[in-house]
């Protein structure tokens, strides 16, 4: 089997065009393929507007003799290679008669599913325990209080329950982690087995969108307790048990009481449970600062981005709503980028806690809202969050400095959960915002116009300042004065690492597992999801050779 990448056509060619194109390229008869060719990726190249393609991965089979004369006399083009082989090995397989203590997984976001999807299908019959509710309930709470028709639920929102933060958000399915051993692949597989739409394996950009993430979560915990694993949902874990004389986990502690035995626990928790930030660093789990971002969602009209990204083809069905990728790094030495762009989305709020106001974007699978979002943001670096902090080197210090503008946000926003707000043009000329212009502001519950530039530290807002105009050589129109400014976006990442060493584990809290974004190796579903089913081999091999040494298991040591 070969593949052959970046074999380029017409927005509107014939689907029988593809293996004519495949032939001449190669100089191939048709009758050399022992069957028709295979699409692996499809990504759109609009390089030159006036000239958009589409751009192929075609896997395909020939005589092997004839592979091997075609890889000789195409040995300089880079396009053309072997296919890798992308199926997916367990490292390791309970037997089937054995009786092991169960591990244990914190979070039913896409790390913590993962994690417990792998260990299942291992045969180690994992407990997962989430703290909010099932995604249908959940659903229910956070679209009731974006509607003002629901109060806000500090347990069940856009952070907390199944699903984690990705459920509410556009649903991107594509990272930029390294991935030689296609764990990616392993992913998208199981997501089109959950219920996806088949296409995520084929887009170079795939995404899913929130009311198809909705049906998927519940296709992957079907999965789960089909192969013997437990979920209990409003089950917070408010409490490691540590053995006293190693520091080793010994079981969990819920919020009502009950005691969880457990050797191996994967916590897996999302970049906003804070709580469980505190409770671990009090029980002296190392943890340390990490960078983050902190800005504001800014919308526009979606056919200016489509006009801007795809010329005289915007609106062709075969691109539909454009994405756009933007960086700055402005002249007091802060970096200034699009984070999390939503096409045809809406602002939505996504804070955790009362008192507290906080912004995110999602879409629907159509990508069909009048507006594009996107976070643009600025980073923070751990020694600004230090002022923050209860003391010198406080790991919760970047928690901090996010609730203090997460406030400032609330009391600016007019303290019922409406979002302050500003017109671009008003944010750049220094001015209060006291009308809306021709684009209007998507967020629920509510926008509440006022003046952003004490929404930010002053460095923040400098850089945003000078970027925002920048950006408009990249995107015309985009520092239009009518583009619609909604703070803040605070929860781009984790504030805080959790260290692991090479088995996974904490390196101080042996049987501990901190897994994906929450911990601070993660950043987005996809990545989140290859770091669970990593932490869930570590766990599989450790618990499998504590109790049956014998069980064979390839090492992941170095395969990361």
């Amino acid at each position: 089997m070969l593949r052959l990448n970046e074999l380029k056509l017409p927005l509107d060619h014939e689907p029988e065009a593809i293996g004519a194109a495949l032939c001449r390229r190669l100089k191939l008869t048709p009758e050399a393929l022992r069957s028709e060719p295979v699409v692996v990726k499809r990504s759109v190249d609009a390089r030159r507007k006036s000239q958009i393609q589409l751009a192929y991965s075609l896997e395909f089979e020939l005589d092997p003799a004839l592979e091997q004369r075609l890889l000789k006399r195409f040995s300089r083009d880079p396009h053309l290679q072997p296919a890798p082989d992308t199926t997916y090995q367990l490292v390791a397989q309970a037997p089937a008669d054995a009786d092991l203590p169960r591990p244990v997984v914190v979070g039913a976001g896409p790390c913590g599913y993962f994690c417990a999807l792998l260990l299942a299908q291992m045969g180690l019959k994992p407990l997962l325990l989430e703290r909010g509710k099932p995604v249908k309930e959940r659903s229910a709470d956070t679209f009731g209080f974006w509607q003002g028709k629901r109060p806000f639920n500090p347990e069940s929102n856009a952070q907390f329950g199944e699903g984690g933060a990705g459920t509410f958000s556009d649903g991107k399915l594509y990272s930029q982690v390294r991935d030689p051993r296609h764990l990616g692949r392993k992913v998208l597989e199981e997501l089109v087995a959950a219920g996806a739409n088949p296409e995520i394996l084929v887009l170079h950009r795939p995404h899913i969108g929130t009311f198809k993430l909705a049906t998927v979560v519940r296709g992957l915990r079907a999965q789960i307790r089909a192969l013997g694993g437990e979920i209990r949902f409003e089950s917070r874990v408010d409490r490691l048990e540590l053995n006293p004389n190693d520091h080793a986990v010994r079981g969990v502690t819920l919020a009502d009481g009950s005691f969880i035995p457990a050797r191996q626990v994967v916590m897996a928790v999302g970049h906003s449970a804070r709580d469980s930030f505190a409770m671990l660093h009090a029980q002296g789990v190392t943890m340390e600062r990490k960078p983050f971002s902190v800005g504001f969602r800014i919308e526009h009209p979606q056919p200016l981005i489509d006009a801007a990204r795809w010329g005289s083809c915007a609106g062709h069905p075969q691109l539909g709503a454009a994405e756009y990728k933007l960086v700055h790094h402005a002249s007091n030495g802060r970096c200034v980028y699009s984070f999390c762009m939503c096409p045809g989305g809406l602002v939505v709020g996504a804070t955790s806690e009362a008192g507290r106001v906080v912004t995110n974007g999602m879409s629907q699978h159509s990508r069909n809202e009048r507006n594009a979002n996107s976070g643009i943001v600025v980073n923070i670096e751990p020694a600004d969050v230090e002022p923050y902090g209860s003391g010198p080197n406080d790991p919760l210090a970047g928690v901090a400095f996010q609730r203090h503008w997460e406030s400032r946000a609330y009391a600016l926003g007019g303290e019922t959960f409406a979002a302050p707000g500003q017109r671009l043009g008003d944010f750049l000329s220094g001015r209060s915002s006291n009308s809306t212009g021709s684009v209007q502001p998507s967020y629920a519950p509510g926008v509440t116009l006022t003046d952003l530039s004490s929404a930010l530290p002053d460095y923040a807002i400098e850089a945003l300042r000078e970027a925002l105009p920048a950006f408009n050589s990249k995107i015309e129109g985009y520092a239009m004065d009518d583009a619609m400014l909604t703070g803040v976006e605070t929860r781009t990442s984790s504030p805080i690492r959790v260290p692991r060493d090479e088995r996974m584990q904490s390196i101080n809290t042996p049987g501990l597992y901190p897994a994906g974004e929450g911990a601070g190796f993660a950043g987005g579903i996809l990545s989140a999801a290859i770091d669970g089913i990593r932490v869930a081999e570590a766990v599989g091999l450790t618990l499998l050779r504590q109790e049956h040494p014998g069980v064979p298991g390839e090492s992941v040591c170095g395969r990361a």
